[in-house]
């Protein structure tokens, strides 16, 4: 028997209930994993909510990192023992499960359960973003919103170490010397200042290559007042609300803007291209380029607690859960 955290009903983190699960063995192509560290994510809590709805019931959670206990008929790149991580399978909220092959990759020895983690939805959206969705070089100016955030530090972090200008957004003096410390060259308050026309000050009118946005609501269209002509807005989350429809011309008004709504699980679909990816994230946290912080650990049973700090932001960095 294994516990695992499951949820009868979409709601708040009140719905969340610690349960003893009898795990089948290890189906064709699947792994049987123990695990040692749970990643927290923002979308975990969309998911909670009903927001991203699946069948209940359900267990959350998208990332996890821990080692093989058995595998299934067909599993040849993986044997008991080693050494794993994950970053698209949901059900990660527990002390055991099975998981697809095809979505694992080896954790290097170099890297604890910890950093492995967190490092796979989190990172390998930074990855995406930064070398993917626009790929950033040196002489780039970038805009990270909730800089300070789990996916912010790799932005703020891995754009820095690419040769990019760093602008941060973040809730408080606290948050923004955090994204500071983690490669940002300015960072603004949003709550007390214009962050656009902070942007522009900054740069002398040059404004932005790419926004890269978390917030949603709160921060479009604004965003897009900082932007450069053919510029690239790309929303990847929405912590304070989804961005409403809006008039598509509105993109040629502020300068023949891209926009974009990508996602990691579309990003990562093929194999090959997970592995090719994780590779590069490694490449970066291996020469420190980006170095993954836990600022909090919480208790598996715990959970519920995680999720109203997340959900009051008052999180920075990456938080893990510990089965």
């Amino acid at each position: 028997m294994a516990k695992t955290i499951r949820i009868h009903e979409f709601g708040g983190p009140d719905v969340f209930q610690v349960e003893d699960h009898d795990l089948p063995a290890p189906g064709p192509g699947e792994v049987r994993l123990r695990q040692r560290a749970v990643g927290l994510n923002y979308i975990d809590v969309y998911q909670r909510q009903g927001a991203y709805p699946n069948p209940l019931p359900l267990t959350l959670g998208n990332e996890a990192a821990g080692d093989v206990v058995a595998v299934g008929e067909g599993v040849t790149e993986f044997k008991e023992g080693d050494r794993v991580a994950y970053g698209t399978a949901l059900g990660a909220y527990a002390e055991e499960r099975n998981v697809p092959a095809r979505l694992l990759v080896h954790l290097p020895e170099a890297i604890s359960y910890e950093v492995g983690a967190v490092m796979m939805l989190k990172g390998l959206t930074a990855q995406y973003l930064l070398r993917q969705v626009y790929a950033v070089v040196p002489g780039s100016t970038i805009l990270v919103h909730a800089a300070a955030g789990g996916v912010g530090l790799f932005l703020c972090q891995w754009g820095h170490a690419l040769g990019a200008t760093v602008i941060g957004t973040a809730g408080s003096a606290e948050k923004c010397e955090l994204a500071k410390r983690h490669g940002a060259d300015h960072c603004i308050e949003y709550r007390r200042e214009d962050f656009a026309a902070r942007v522009a000050e900054i740069t002398g009118g040059a404004l932005c290559d790419v926004v890269y946005d978390a917030i949603g609501q709160a921060t479009f269209p604004k965003s897009l007042d900082c932007l450069r002509p053919l510029g690239m807005f790309a929303s990847y989350g929405a912590a304070s609300g989804p961005i409403a429809a809006f008039d598509i011309n509105l993109l040629a008004k502020k300068g023949s803007l891209f926009a974009t709504r990508p996602s990691l699980f579309a990003y990562s679909a093929k194999r090959e291209a997970l592995v090719r990816m994780t590779e590069d994230l490694v490449t970066a946290i291996e020469t420190g380029a980006v170095r993954p912080e836990i600022h909090a650990r919480y208790p598996l049973a715990e959970v519920a607690e995680a999720h109203r700090a997340l959900e009051a932001r008052e999180t920075t960095g990456s938080t893990i859960l510990v089965p």
